[in-house]
């Protein structure tokens, strides 16, 4: 019995811990667990990353850790190179190359399409 009990707490041990969401809400706005703010992008559809290439320089998407999940309203979506990027309510979520320090919000409004992401 002493055996069997050992090898569950061992293999439980062994199990991959789930990462955890890195995201935070602050006076409303969702922001990394570093305090910069997320935004979302007006061109993504159905839950689809639609920022690639040179978008994607300037408005890194927020990826996913290995073994992160889904869980209430923020999901995950994957992008066409297999990572995995965070969601909110299904739309995609981003940082702004431009924010240069936490609380910064240069990024709400440009181009009309490029939004703070709001709890």
């Amino acid at each position: 019995m002493k055996r069997t009990a050992t090898l569950a707490l061992l293999a439980l041990l062994a199990t991959p811990a789930l990462a955890e969401t890195p995201i935070m809400v602050k006076d409303g706005v969702l922001t990394d667990a570093k305090g910069m703010t997320l935004y979302t992008f007006d061109k993504d559809e159905g839950g689809v990353s639609a920022c690639y290439d040179q978008c994607a320089v300037n408005w890194p998407p927020l990826l996913a850790e290995a073994g992160a999940a889904a869980e209430g309203e923020y999901g995950l979506v994957a992008r066409n190179d297999g990572t995995m990027q965070w969601t909110h309510d299904g739309m995609p979520l981003y940082l702004w190359i431009k924010d240069a320090a936490p609380g910064d919000m240069t990024g709400d409004g440009v181009n009309g399409v490029w939004h703070t992401a709001k709890d």
